[in-house]
Order: C-alpha cells, then sequence, then structure tokens
C-alpha cells in the first residue's frame, strides 16, 4: 500500500503514475487533493473545466462532472487507466482512494511526498470546487 502527499503534486504527472502502480496490483492512497496543482493559464483552466460542469443532458443523460477535489482526481486517474470499466482496468481503478485532506488514520503513516516547489502559471484544485 502507497501513501501520497499530493500536495503541490502536478495532477496529470501524479494520475499517470497512479494508473501505472494500480495495474501493477499495488492499492493507492492519495491525501490532500484540494491542494494539487494544474499547470497552465488560470482563466484558460477555469473555462475549461465551467464548460464541463455546466454542461448536462436531458433527464438521466449526459455527462455530470463532480465538484468535489477527490472526485476530479478520481477521474483523472480513471482516464488513464485502459477499460476501467471490466476486467483488469476495473480491478485496478477499485484500488485507488482519495482524500481532500489527511484523515486521522493516515496522521502517523510515512507518506511519499510527489509535490515541488512551482514556477510559473498553475492554479490548485480548491480553487474551482465550490
Amino acid at each position: 500500500m502507497k501513501v501520497i502527499d499530493g500536495k503541490n503534486a502536478i495532477l496529470g504527472r501524479l494520475a499517470s503514475y497512479v494508473a501505472k502502480e494500480t495495474l501493477k496490483g499495488e492499492e493507492v492512497i492519495i491525501l490532500n487533493c484540494d491542494e494539487m496543482i494544474i499547470t497552465g493559464n488560470k482563466k484558460n483552466i477555469k473555462d475549461n473545466f465551467e464548460k464541463k460542469a455546466g454542461r448536462f443532458g436531458y433527464s438521466q443523460k449526459g455527462p455530470t462532472h463532480s465538484r468535489t477535489s477527490e472526485k476530479i482526481v478520481k477521474r483523472a486517474i480513471r482516464g488513464m487507466i485502459p477499460n476501467y470499466r471490466e476486467g483488469r482496468g476495473r480491478e485496478a481503478f477499485k484500488r485507488v482512494k482519495c482524500y481532500a485532506t489527511t484523515p486521522k488514520e493516515f496522521q502517523e503513516v510515512k507518506k511519499i511526498t510527489a509535490g515541488k516547489e512551482k514556477k510559473g502559471k498553475y492554479s490548485q484544485i480548491k480553487e474551482f470546487v465550490k
């Protein structure tokens, strides 16, 4: 079981790493999803997120995009797992657990730090969550 601290970690890079580890059979827990970052122009990121979140189909059809940080991270990981609906991909996706903050049971556990200090254009996930 790997416990990863997501503070200042880039969302896409962490998602690809977690997808590979879960496909190998490793259970992965990600903490502090609120403080993960998305690189790029803040205005473009916000516009894209609002466009996806505001779009929905008729009755129960259409895409629904969650506005909680742990589900945003989990969706990014899901996109990098091949065939997440059945077989090997489904089993891998079940091994991923995401938390917005650090729960009490993981306070004392040794964590892998994934983030570094960033320079340039970026924004944290908690800026888009309502």
